[in-house]
């Protein structure tokens, strides 16, 4: 302690300096406007700097809840949205649950995603507890990504888009033939659209999108853009290659998607002895 207090006392001219200094920049500051406005200017950038790259730097760190928080709400809309897209009967019916939304919607993250296999798989952060159901659709804003195979109490895993075992209903949104989506177990980024007729008329760059027949997905998702239509030695089928807008390398989060009426359909294809492919 002495030591310190003959260290200070040693420094007492140049502290007295630095103190007279302070109080006469604090007077000119206080007393003279231009002086003042300028001091005030600097302070307050230097301050707000600070403040900006402290912001920066807690955003980054708060960024997977923040896009966790804008899935969920995404969700919520595209809820929301399908209900108002319902277009009304030709006849007037009472409003009841005919007018109620087919589907439902919530978000998940991926926390593992396989890619290097033939038949690859994703496991998601929600399962049985938050309402996660095998068999719901999984989806992103930019395509179709896979289906939901089994849940526990938290996580799911889901058959992904590249999976060989995996057949999604589609068609081409220009001219509305169907066909069915299957990736071939190459390119992470290509699948092949089977099933289309050789007098189609399919064009490198129509879109394909769900056709809503399988009762997963509605009708409408993306599933990617015709890069390559074959005439093929099949005498009955066209051989089409499609690009994936689904970026498989880059999913981090996605949207499940459950058919409230699922449950009424799987009875009627049972006893009508069919069986639901997709």
């Amino acid at each position: 302690m002495l030591r310190i207090l003959q260290f200070l006392y040693n420094l007492r001219s140049f502290l007295l300096f630095i103190l007279l200094e302070i109080i006469a920049i604090w007077l000119l500051v206080a007393n003279n406007s231009p002086q003042g406005a300028a001091f005030f200017n600097s302070s307050n950038a230097l301050v707000g700097s600070i403040l900006e790259t402290q912001s920066n730097v807690s955003d980054f760190f708060s960024l997977a809840e923040a896009n966790e928080a804008l899935v969920v709400e995404n969700s919520r809309l595209m809820e929301q949205l399908s209900s108002l897209k319902l277009e009304p009967d030709s006849v007037e019916i009472s409003l009841d649950s005919a007018l109620s939304s087919q589907f439902e919607f919530m978000g998940a993250r991926v926390i593992s995603n396989s890619l290097r296999y033939t038949q690859n798989h994703m496991t998601l952060n929600k399962g049985r507890n938050q309402g996660v159901k095998p068999g719901m659709g999984i989806f992103n804003e930019s395509g179709v990504v896979g289906r939901v195979k089994s849940v526990s109490d938290n996580y799911a895993v889901g058959i992904s888009l590249l999976n060989n075992d995996l057949l999604i209903s589609s068609i081409i949104k220009s001219t509305g033939d169907f066909g069915s989506i299957n990736w071939d177990g190459q390119d992470s980024q290509k699948a092949k659209m089977l099933y289309v007729p050789r007098h189609v008329q399919a064009q490198v760059g129509d879109t394909v999108v769900t056709s809503g027949y399988s009762a997963v997905f509605p009708r409408n998702l993306k599933i990617g853009i015709i890069s390559n239509v074959i005439q093929s030695s099949d005498p009955n089928y066209l051989d089409i290659e499609v690009t994936l807008t689904a970026d498989f390398s880059k999913i981090s989060y996605v949207y499940l998607v459950e058919n409230t009426q699922i449950d009424e359909l799987d009875s009627l294809y049972q006893q009508s002895e069919l069986t639901n492919e997709f």
